[in-house]
């Protein structure tokens, strides 16, 4: 028995070395020889890559070419290098696994697999190493030619009218700056392809040190597999089996041909994120630091989430630019054929807005109408049915509908639509609009402040899609090209499904018949001269009314709104200024009336028949200031009233209010009636009394609805208001006091602020300030603790000294150095202030400054400027000449930087100045 061994072991094991020797036994057992071999092989090709790359640099100085299969060669060797050096790394690991003298594993399938890689990639090593000397050869016989253009020329107009500045901006960061990714974004048609044009072509015309500009276009159907076809095409990766690939195999192929160079990737047309890192571009990194990628966009968000190191606006062309190309388009001889041609197309112009698509198709169609009949009828139709003319609705329209399109969902398509309900070129209130989107339901309303929080949201989005344009804080405007868009979308293409029928700013003396106004959901006549509403129209699925700024509106007939019973939103401001009177019939609105706006009117009496709009949630009565009866019980009847805006009403009358009214006793009455509103979450108020004030104070509920209060006080004999108290309406955002005869002091306790409050800036949301014909009082010194002031007005106060006054911050100096009022200030009004001899006893920032306006302050005799102050120069200070000829300052560079910012005040008839 002693030739006899036994080898005891369990099934498992068995198992495995009956399935190695079942053919897999040859890569398991050579697999220690062929990492040694692998090793060595490698070492060779490695030489023959270098070798080869000597040859190619030494061919590229004397200006000849290698061939594209020698470069294909260098790019396996790369990438077969990288593999090996990975089967290399797991090389021992693999090995230890090996047992019974190689023959067998403890895991045969994982040693079996990693064997055959090991055996493959040397053979493709070995195959590398044969055709290297091919490759070698190839260097040296490949005849002289030109080097390849670093950019691929694009065809473009050879001038940018209005782009130059932006081109040189933009030019400026990718030659100049460390700058590694830059946006351009803009509406659609207003030349941002245009300008990324001009910068790849640029590459051309200035030598700088990028080896390749890569052109790709995005577009709203993003695919990475498009970009990544673009870039490869440019740098010579494209052929069969490449375009055969995964994303991610592409990627791993663009980076290893990028990685090394300095490289610059146009973007065109992008409208969500593009992740670089999967298309395969080298980022900023220790072997590529000067690589740039330049996108454009509609869509501001786009650049964060592209992390844009910096943006830049493409914005419409001002008159004068959006002018010189338009004639360009036209021609000087149709400019020519009629001397009142020359008038007529400025004015065709200016329909365009500047938008550049715009002016060229315009310019083009018109290129030869060569009678002035020709050019008053063009004007004609851009006013009344732009999409008529020819090429805007298929060419301009419908690029800008991508946008519209591409919004989230139909709630935010719907709130676009409806901005174009109001008139060209018109400043819509952030507020205004989303009461009337939430009147009109687009927005829930279980909640006032989240409604108001989506609503702020929307425009938000608006905004950033370059569909709603942001003139301040709490104003937009429509571009006028967008806005024919939306109403060519409102009005034709979804015709039925939103059923718009608008004729804002157009001129009307009389409203439109209203038997086209049967099947309309919104309609807008804004901004006419319509004298009169003498018809009774049927609209049975009307929602919403605009007869805003009709100001020589008279009368509106009885039983105007007897047959419009889905009316939720009705919109009369700044109507009838000649005390119109609100018609019989409109209690008929009681079921569906949510949002009523007689804002801005000559209203003097609500009628008692207003009480049955049980279903009212917002009503708007600001500056109706011969508004002084409204019926005692009437506001308390709004039993369902969310929004209240009450704020400068029968302000010029208000201690005239009668017994019968909620006004009499300067609001006191009124105040009783809103504690008995449930739902009420805004407030705007007018108080005509001291006392009436306190009682609005001593009400929790009512200083958390607050948003603008007015205090009227020509009838009271309070000398002080203790101001502190203000600090408890946490959402004040306009305090307004009107003829405060007697009030000597807006007293306010500093000591006491600074030791109780971490922070003591107690009047945060305070935004608008106004003291008019208070003529006892000497200072505004509370405003230190309102961060926020965006617009201060002080108008005819006697014996306003200063405005912050120094000598109160004596017994509190370890505030003295840390108060900088006015931080965020953009419009100072100041008139009719003849003891005012300061602002602030110090030099202000006034980084947000846009306006300064000063009459009648002839002791104002230093400004808080100086050589740090609002560096820009941006803003405008308005005055006397002779004034400004006095003041004195800091120092002489001083009044040499802000001398541009001078402009005369002009005196009207009246006497008041402008």
């Amino acid at each position: 028995m002693g030739s006899i061994f036994q080898i005891t072991c369990d099934g498992a094991f068995f198992n495995r070395c009956l399935d190695c020797f079942l053919g897999k036994v040859a890569n398991t057992s050579k697999l220690q020889d062929n990492l040694v071999a692998l090793e060595t092989e490698l070492g060779k090709l490695i030489a023959a890559k270098n070798d080869v790359m000597m040859r190619v640099v030494n061919a590229e100085r004397q200006h000849l070419r290698t061939l594209d299969q020698v470069q294909v060669w260098l790019s396996r060797v790369e990438a077969v290098e990288t593999e090996a050096d990975e089967l290399k790394r797991h090389g021992s690991q693999e090995i230890d696994k090996l047992c019974v003298g190689g023959y067998c594993s403890k895991n045969c399938a994982s040693s079996y697999k990693f064997g055959k890689q090991v055996a493959k990639k040397l053979r493709d090593v070995q195959t590398l190493i044969d055709e290297g000397v091919f490759a070698a050869v190839a260097t040296e016989v490949v005849p002289e030619r030109a080097p390849e253009p670093v950019a691929d020329e694009r065809p473009t107009e050879p001038t940018i009218v209005g782009l130059q500045s932006q081109l040189e901006q933009v030019w400026r960061c990718l030659v100049e700056e460390s700058v590694g990714i830059i946006g351009l974004y803009g509406m659609g048609g207003v030349g941002k392809t245009t300008l990324l044009t001009h910068i790849n072509n640029k590459f051309l015309e200035s030598p700088t040190s990028f080896d390749c500009v890569i052109w790709a276009v995005v577009s709203k159907d993003l695919r990475l597999e498009k970009i990544q076809e673009d870039i490869g095409k440019k740098i010579g990766l494209v052929d069969d089996s490449w375009k055969s690939k995964s994303v991610e195999e592409k990627a791993l192929d663009i980076f290893r041909s990028l990685r090394e160079k300095r490289i610059v990737l146009l973007l065109d047309d992008i409208w969500e994120r593009v992740d670089l890192t999967k298309v395969g571009i080298p980022l900023s990194g220790p072997k590529n630091t000067t690589s740039k990628v330049v996108f454009t966009t509609r869509f501001v968000d786009v650049c964060g989430s592209m992390e844009a190191d910096k943006k830049f606006q493409v914005a419409c062309l001002s008159e004068e630019h959006a002018w010189e190309l338009f004639r360009k388009k036209v021609g000087e001889e149709t400019l020519e054929s009629d001397h009142d041609i020359v008038e007529l197309a400025q004015t065709v112009a200016k329909e365009c807005g500047g938008l550049p698509l715009a002016l060229i198709t315009i310019g083009r169609a018109m290129a030869f109408k060569k009678t002035a009949e020709e050019w008053s009828h063009a004007i004609d139709v851009l006013r009344t049915s732009a999409s008529e003319f020819a090429g805007l609705g298929e060419k301009v329209y419908r690029l800008l509908k991508f946008s519209y399109d591409s919004l989230q969902n139909e709630t935010i398509r719907s709130c676009f639509l409806y901005c174009c309900l109001y008139p060209e070129d018109y400043s819509i209130l952030k507020w205004d609009l989303i009461d009337c989107w939430i009147g009109e339901g687009f927005l829930e309303e279980s909640d006032r402040f989240s409604a108001e929080n989506q609503g702020y949201y929307i425009v938000g989005t608006l905004v950033h899609a370059c569909l709603l344009e942001e003139l301040e804080d709490d104003k937009v405007k429509m571009h006028d090209v967008v806005r024919d868009m939306a109403r060519w979308i409102a009005c034709e293409i979804e015709k039925e499904k939103r059923k718009f029928l608008v004729c804002a700013g157009a001129g009307l003396k009389e409203a439109p018949d209203v038997k086209g106004w049967e099947n309309v959901r919104r309609l807008s006549l804004m901004q006419n001269q319509i004298k009169t509403l003498s018809e009774v129209p049927t609209c049975p699925h009307l929602l919403t009314l605009f007869l805003d700024f009709n100001q020589e509106l008279e009368m509106i007939a009885d039983g105007f709104f007897q047959l419009m019973p889905s009316l939720k939103v009705l919109k009369m401001s700044n109507c009838g200024q000649r005390r119109l009177k609100l018609p019989v019939g409109m209690s008929v609105l009681g079921s569906s009336l949510e949002l009523l706006d007689i804002s801005c009117t000559g209203i003097t009496e609500l009628p008692e028949e207003l009480k049955k709009l049980v279903n009212l949630k917002c009503l708007n009565l600001r500056w109706t200031g011969a508004l002084i009866r409204i019926p005692r019980q009437l506001i308390s009847k709004f039993s369902r009233l969310r929004v209240l805006r009450m704020f400068a009403i029968g302000y010029d009358r208000f201690h005239e209010a009668p017994e019968d009214s909620v006004l009499f006793g300067g609001g006191e009455v009124l105040i009783q009636e809103l504690l008995g509103l449930k739902y009420l979450e805004v407030l705007e108020l007018t108080l005509g009394s001291y006392h009436a004030l306190q009682i609005l104070l001593s009400s929790n509920k009512l200083k958390s609805c607050i948003r603008s209060l007015c205090l009227e006080f020509a009838g009271d004999t309070a000398s002080i208001i203790d101001a502190t108290a203000f600090a408890d309406l946490n959402y004040l955002n306009e305090l307004n006091i009107y003829s405060g005869f007697e009030l000597e002091e807006l007293k306010i306790d500093y000591t006491e602020i600074v030791r109780k409050r971490r922070e003591p800036f107690v009047f945060r949301n305070l935004h608008r300030v106004t003291i008019h014909s208070c003529q006892k009082l000497k200072d505004l010194t509370f405003l230190v603790f309102a961060p926020n002031l965006k617009s201060v007005q002080l108008l005819d106060c006697y014996a306003m000294e200063e405005i912050i006054s120094v000598g109160k911050f004596a017994e509190t100096p370890e505030m003295m150095g840390h108060i900088s009022p006015f931080e965020n200030l953009q419009m100072l009004d100041l008139e009719d202030l003849p003891h005012l001899k300061s602002i602030f006893w110090k030099p202000l920032p006034f980084t947000h400054l846009k306006e300064m306006a000063v009459s009648g302050c002839d002791q104002l005799e230093k400004l808080p400027l100086d050589s740090n102050s609002a560096k820009e120069r941006k803003f405008v200070i308005r005055g006397e000449e002779d004034w400004w000829n006095r003041l004195q300052w800091e120092d002489e560079a001083t009044q040499i930087a802000f001398r541009s910012c001078f402009q005369p005040m002009g005196v009207l008839s009246g006497g008041r100045k402008i």
